[in-house]
This record gives structure tokens, sequence and C-alpha cells, in this order.
């Protein structure tokens, strides 16, 4: 090889080089054009698929919150002791239904045998007073008396026996019946036990007292609630408070029963915010005859907004991909690509439409399921080949 030809030989070696590791400009063309978002179906796959528009229509969307049974705070008591004592029986127990009038419980009280003696003690004041005035009608008539003692005699009687009645009604309050009372009247017999009875028809729901135990009268020794109708009660969320309203249709879902939906309306919204969990309280009246709602099962209440225009767009529309969920827009004949879209609540097979399509987007309504899964098969390829 001689020195002048050296130089021409490093220069074909070097274009050489160039030419095998250089894309050709076909190539370039085709990295170009490539993008995963986009596909052209065979002509198969594109018979099979339905074309459309999103439609607007009259809808009214739910939105799902989590809630619970909740006793009807205007049907429930809270029992308590008519006096001071210790308890003597328990009667009833937690979840037994008991009847207005029933004895719960009772107990020895120092204090009904005072309110007793006070009855027995104005009973005799009366029946003494009455013949202290039968005694001054019949002086009056042998003219031993005057008529000013007898209307003295009189007016003490009338005392007497607004003490007695007195005495009576504090003994009623104790917790006596008229019986007892009558009883008591007859036999002068003290008993000091006093007695705990229900005020209302319903269930215990709570014992706060064992024997034994000693009580003051302000003390709350039972709870007992009417349990034929309950609340369903639910804590919305702000981002939906803005739609609760006093008769806003409510279907609800309660766990114990799956399956089983119950109708009714909003009859209470609460009227403050709770800051710390971000809720307004909402609630339904719920009967419930038979008592199979019980106090504190979960449930999920379904809250319809007031009907508005929406745009909508079939289930089968819809191509999630991680945390995103897409539809397949048409850009020509025979070529989709994947785009982004904001959905809003399902109902009905269908989903509002917040963002991402505009009306005059013709999008794949039916397939869009094949229509992904031959994108996702063609971008593989297209990867390795790159």
């Amino acid at each position: 090889m001689t020195p002048r030809s050296l130089p021409l030989l490093v220069a074909v070696l070097f274009l050489a080089a160039c030419n095998k590791t250089a894309p050709q400009p076909e190539q370039k063309k085709a990295q170009a054009a490539f993008d995963p978002s986009v596909i052209n179906p065979s002509a198969s796959l594109l018979k099979t698929l339905k074309l459309g528009r999103a439609t607007a229509s009259q809808a009214s969307a739910t939105f799902n919150v989590s809630a619970r049974i909740e006793v009807d705070e205007t049907r429930v008591t809270q029992v308590g002791s008519p006096v001071l004592g210790r308890i003597s029986s328990l009667l009833v127990h937690e979840g037994e239904q008991v009847n207005k009038g029933q004895v719960l419980a009772l107990l020895n009280s120092s204090g009904m045998s005072d309110a007793q003696l006070d009855f027995l003690k104005a009973l005799s004041t009366k029946q003494l007073n009455q013949r202290a005035v039968d005694r001054a009608q019949q002086l009056l008539k042998a003219d031993v008396i005057g008529t000013a003692e007898l209307q003295r005699r009189e007016a003490e009687l009338l005392e007497a026996s607004a003490e007695l009645d007195a005495a009576r009604d504090k003994l009623g309050l104790l917790g006596m019946t008229t019986e007892s009372i009558e009883d008591l009247r007859r036999t002068r017999t003290i008993i000091s036990v006093a007695r705990i009875i229900a005020p209302m028809d319903g269930t215990v729901l709570d014992r706060k007292i064992t024997l034994g135990q000693m009580i003051q009268p302000a003390d709350t020794v039972f709870e007992v609630a009417d349990l034929s109708h309950v609340w369903l009660v639910a804590d919305v969320h702000e981002q939906n408070t803005g739609l609760l309203v006093i008769g806003l249709p409510v279907e609800a879902e309660i766990s114990a029963f799956p399956g089983r939906r119950l109708m009714g309306t909003l009859n209470f919204v609460g009227s403050t915010f709770n800051p710390e969990t971000r809720t307004v309280r909402a609630r339904m009246d719920l009967a419930n005859p038979n008592g199979r709602y019980k106090p504190a099962m979960l449930a999920v209440m379904h809250l319809k907004e007031p009907p508005s225009n929406r745009s909508l767009i079939p289930l089968l529309a819809v191509v999630r991909e991680g945390s995103t969920e897409n539809v397949f827009v048409e850009r020509s004949p025979g070529s989709f690509v994947l785009r982004p879209v904001t959905l809003g609540e399902e109902f009905e097979g269908q989903r509002v439409v917040l963002k991402g399509l505009n009306p005059n987007d013709r999008i794949v309504l039916d397939g869009a399921f094949h229509l992904n899964n031959e994108r996702r098969r063609l971008a593989v390829r297209g990867s390795e080949g790159s």
C-alpha cells in the first residue's frame, strides 16, 4: 500500500461505519410516527366497533355515603329512681320489651317510709278535723257556739284535706299505685319498698344498676326506647353537602340484609358543620314494626341529586389504564386515539362525562375493550422494533 492510498482507505472505512450505525430515513420516519396511544385497527376489528357521540340527557346522579341505624331520640326516655335507696330486686334486663307502668326494679328506701308516714299523719289530721266540724255543726244547732267557730273548724278541715291530697300525690310520684295507696289507707301498714316503673312501652336498651347498689333520684337506672321507628343517619362529606335538602330521595341498603333496598327521603339536614370530620349530619325515618333493624347496624345511603342535563357515555366505552379512565376518540375514519377523560357517577349502565370530551367527538361506544387489547399488542411490538 502506498502512502497516498492510506487516507483514501480511512475515508472509505469511516463512511461504511456511518452507514452501518446511522438510522435510514425510512427508520427515522417510522420511529417519529409511532404513538402508543394511536391505533389503526384492522378491517375485521373495525367492523365490530360501534361508534357514536356522548348523549345529553336529564339524569339524577347518585352518590353513596356510609350510614348507621340509630335510636329515634324523640322515642327514648331515661328512667330514674323516685327516691334515694338501695336496689333490692331487678325485674328486667337489656333487650326485654316492657309496657308502660311495668315494674322494672324494687329498692328499699327510707324516703318511701317517710312519705307514707306523712300520708298517714295527713289522713289522721283530716279525720280529726272532720269530726271537729261535725261536732261544731251539732253545737251550733244547740246554740252553744257561734258561726265563727264553725267556720274556723271548716277552714282547718280544708287545710287538712289539701295536705292529704299533697301527700297522696307524692306517693304517686314515688311510684305507688292507686291500689297501693288505698291499701296503705286501709291497713295503715308502712312498706319501705319503692318501685321503678316504665314510663312508656318500649325496649330496655341499657341497665345501669346492679343488686345492692345505692342510687340517687337524679341517677339514670334504665334507658327505654320505642324501636318501632328508628333513624338511618349518615355523615355526609363536605363536597356533597351542597346537594342536601329536606325531601331529597334516598335509597339505602343495610349490611345485615344484602340486596334489600329501602326507599325514603331525607327529613333532616343538620344546620351545623362538624369541623373535625368535615361532615354534615343527615337522616331519614325508617319504620321498624318487627324490630328487624337494630341500633348501630351499618348501612349505605344512596342519595340522588336533583335531575340536570348531563353528558353520558356507556360503561362499555370506558377503558381504564392504571388509575386513569379513557375513551377511544376517532381521529379520522379508521384511526383512533386513547384520550383521558374525567367521569362522574354511574347510573343505569352509563357514566357522566365531566371533562375531556367535546360534543362533536365520535367515540367507540362498544368494543373499546378489544380495541385496547389490540393497541397494547401493537404498542409492545412497536417498542420492540424501536
